[in-house]
């Protein structure tokens, strides 16, 4: 895979159906992929079954949906529709999610959560294929289930992955993995366990990349903070930090959060980290920095713009294309 695709984080700007025109503007400046997200706003498929009848050479992506809040046959029907809705353009990432998002606001137990990916991505190969599913996996049974929808094409399926376990799984299973949150060095970390989980076959690499195109040095530092918090101390992406060796960097951080100090623990993460994890500077310093996620492994790269004071979103969507 030598092709370097440059996507974008949807939805954009304003509501979602005032958004045809952005969309096409990503479109004529050469972005090659739209991915979708689902947490506490929109869902992950409503802004690209939009994008599919917009962007007709656009490819659609979630990155991701969790493997908890849709049963089976929910699952399955969903993504088959937006398969069926854009044949040959759909990616289906799935994942984990957080404890947060399954269990805190969707009320499911975040039980067994390498099984429960594991599993839904082994229905899902089943049930798009069309076969008669009667199974009982590990985290849930099946019973006499034949999806309705005759896909034109099987969509990929790429697996959300921050450690090891999950990582194998994605080269193994998977048709790539989907990461998030990590340096341009993290991501040669993360490649190399995928290709050994894949037995050296190529897998795609898609990330969302955070990207703050100011050189107001100040706001990248207070307003990265503050985004990257809410992260970092979610059990899952602290525990991926450590793996990668940031403990000592933000041991002073989680200490400060876990005592209930969020300003103190704010000023705790060091600029080292906010440079790693947050692209900015330039537009031109920022083209450079993703430059280096693709030399790492990255085959694939969400876009996702942030607001920051100092941010001219026009100025960086234009500066960042690949057509520019």
């Amino acid at each position: 895979m030598t092709q370097r695709r440059l996507g974008f984080t949807v939805p954009l700007n304003g509501p979602l159906h005032t958004q045809k025109d952005q969309v096409q503007r990503l479109e004529r400046l050469g972005y090659t992929d739209l991915w979708s997200a689902e947490a506490m706003g929109h869902d992950a498929f409503t802004p690209l079954v939009l994008a599919s009848q917009w962007a007709p050479s656009m490819r659609l992506g979630t990155a991701i949906i969790p493997a908890y809040t849709r049963g089976p046959a929910l699952m399955a029907s969903t993504v088959a529709s937006m398969a069926d809705a854009a044949p040959g353009r759909f990616v289906c990432g799935i994942g984990t999610s957080s404890n947060v998002i399954v269990e805190n606001w969707n009320g499911i137990p975040f039980d067994e959560p390498y099984k429960r990916v594991r599993d839904s991505v082994a229905f899902l190969r089943a049930a798009l294929s069309g076969e008669k599913v009667t199974e009982d996996y590990d985290t849930f049974s099946v019973k006499g289930f034949r999806l309705g929808v005759r896909l034109e094409q099987q969509p990929p399926i790429m697996i959300a992955a921050l450690r090891t376990g999950m990582l194998r799984l994605a080269g193994r299973l998977g048709d790539g993995a989907i990461i998030n949150w990590l340096s341009a060095e993290d991501t040669r970390t993360v490649t190399d366990i995928v290709h050994e989980g894949s037995g050296g076959e190529p897998r795609e690499m898609v990330a969302r990349l955070f990207v703050a195109p100011t050189t107001d040095r100040e706001s990248v530092l207070d307003n990265g903070r503050f985004a990257m918090a809410a992260y970092l101390n979610v059990p899952v992406y602290k525990a991926f930090h450590e793996w990668m060796g940031r403990t000592d960097a933000l041991g002073g951080h989680w200490e400060r959060w876990s005592e209930g100090d969020r300003k103190g623990a704010l000023g705790e993460i060091p600029e080292k980290v906010v440079d790693d994890l947050i692209i900015s500077g330039s537009i031109d310093e920022c083209r450079a920095h993703i430059d280096r996620y693709f030399d790492n492994g990255m085959t694939c790269a969400s876009l996702s713009i942030m607001p920051f004071p100092g941010v001219d979103m026009d100025e960086a969507i234009e500066g960042l294309a690949p057509t520019a």
